[in-house]
């Protein structure tokens, strides 16, 4: 995709006119085609319309309301809490927002997990109220049937293998998945069936890259890492670990691009000091009326 002409921190590019393109909206088969001719897959986490906006005019091609809001924007300690509702109220915007990009919606925990049923409403809502163009669900063997049902359905999914974050309790605690023999042949294993059962790309998080390059490798559909090595069809990130806005501590695989915390809060100390001194705001900040309606008010 040409960049020449192209304003800083866009990846569209413009026409000799100098008029931003508008590039052809990624879909679910892009992302395939993409994985055939080699070029890697970008995606980040967005929960708003102004952020979303700004990640789809650079070019990322995937917008993913992940239920990671439940962390960087809602203050829980895990996933666990986000609920449907939550998830719907972020994808609206986000979806608004996107032009190009692909939008992927969460489903939340316990929307698929108790029964087919549950997960065609959940993921049906995310699209038809929510505006999104497909579903993420984490889980292997377990929710193979769940996600050919909501193919079948017309409904695209995203699986979600290795650290599953609403599996958090049960795993342990945010670790690396996959070293052993036995688990890196059962991820393998779930990256198959749920290939077969007709997702279009999987999300591999927190597994050891040589396990990552086999997957990829093993299976037609692209595979996005997090936390999984340089070999995956993709990457994605957190986006308020790239932007340093995120208050807890990041994990390692994350890159910070910018420290967008420090300036905010400068900038929020300086708009303080000059509230408290008087600087701000002065006549150019205010607006003014003719004197003699003045004098008319005495």
């Amino acid at each position: 995709m040409s960049t020449a002409g192209s304003s800083p921190g866009s990846r569209l590019g413009t026409d000799p006119a100098g008029v931003p393109v508008q590039a052809a909206p990624v879909t679910v088969r892009t992302l395939q085609r993409m994985k055939r001719e080699g070029r890697p897959i970008t995606m980040l986490t967005a929960y708003d319309y102004p952020t979303a906006r700004l990640l789809d005019q650079a070019g990322v091609d995937v917008l993913l309301v992940g239920d990671s809001l439940g962390m960087t924007v809602l203050g829980y300690e895990s996933t666990v809490p986000v609920t449907l509702d939550d998830i719907l109220h972020h994808t609206r915007p986000v979806a608004r927002a996107a032009r190009r990009a692909l939008v992927v919606a969460d489903l939340p925990f316990l929307t698929y997990q108790v029964s087919v049923e549950d997960a065609l409403r959940s993921a049906g809502r995310l699209l038809a109220e929510g505006g999104a163009q497909a579903v993420k669900l984490e889980g292997g063997a377990a929710v193979v049937d769940t996600v050919r049902r909501l193919v079948e359905a017309g409904i695209p999914v995203m699986g979600h293998l290795g650290l599953t974050p609403q599996s958090v309790h049960a795993l342990g605690g945010y670790r690396v998945q996959g070293r052993t023999e036995a688990a890196a042949r059962q991820l393998l294993e779930d990256a198959q069936r749920l290939a077969e059962a007709g997702a279009f790309a999987l999300v591999l998080e927190m597994v050891p890259r040589q396990l990552a390059r086999r997957v990829t490798e093993a299976v037609p559909i692209p595979t996005i890492g997090i936390g999984a090595g340089p070999d995956c069809d993709g990457q994605v990130l957190i986006l308020h670990d790239l932007l340093g806005l995120y208050a807890g501590k990041s994990p390692k695989f994350a890159k910070q691009y910018v420290d967008l915390s420090a300036a905010i809060r400068d900038a929020v100390g300086r708009f303080i000091d000059e509230v408290r001194t008087g600087a701000f705001p002065t006549d150019e900040h205010s607006f003014s009326m003719d004197d003699d309606v003045v004098e008319k008010l005495d």
